[in-house]
């Protein structure tokens, strides 16, 4: 398989933005790759199409199963493992969510509260836990608020995001409609 310039810079791209994600490059160019290809691709397609090996694909499907983000399919008389994105990509961008969440922030999460249980010993540690306390309920309103997006159809995240800025002047105008009672 070889790849036009235009598809070349993008899987390339998701290799650069794959690190950000939470996995290494190859495993971003191989999410990348099935996402632009029409057809289910073999593991030995994959290595073709992006010059690694075949071990290399094969560490990298494990991974990317592990992120829910690929899915087998399998062809009739053919004997072969096919992959293939796992749903839209909403539903895999929801997914890299949940998966990030878990790897993330439960466990900072899980952390603060136990730090948090446990009575400060001198004034140091109270301002440490004062901070931490911060960070605790920060993340658990994101988690929350998040959970409440998820839970959004793409079509209503699309709405609410295309509200972008206008939600952000609703809240001005109440604030300053309540600044007047």
């Amino acid at each position: 398989m070889t790849l036009s310039d235009k598809n070349f810079a993008f899987v390339m791209h998701c290799g650069e933005m794959g690190s950000r994600w939470g996995f290494n490059r190859t495993i971003g160019q191989m999410c990348g790759l099935l996402i632009i290809t029409k057809e289910p691709m073999t593991a030995n397609e994959i290595a073709d199409a992006l010059s690694i090996s075949r071990g290399n694909v094969s560490m990298g499907i494990k991974e990317l199963q592990s992120w829910r983000l690929i899915k087998v399919q399998h062809i009739p008389g053919d004997r072969k493992e096919y992959y293939a994105p796992a749903g839209s990509i909403w539903d895999m961008a929801n997914r890299v969510f949940e998966e990030r969440k878990k790897r993330e922030i439960d466990p900072t999460l899980s952390l603060l509260r136990d730090n948090l249980l446990e009575p400060a010993t001198n004034d140091d540690e109270k301002f440490a836990q004062q901070q931490m306390h911060e960070i605790h309920d920060l993340l658990e309103t994101v988690t929350k608020w998040s959970s409440e997006l998820q839970r959004l159809s793409p079509e209503q995240l699309q709405s609410l995001m295309k509200l972008g800025s206008g939600i952000g002047k609703v809240l001005d105008f109440k604030d300053k409609i309540l600044k007047k009672s």
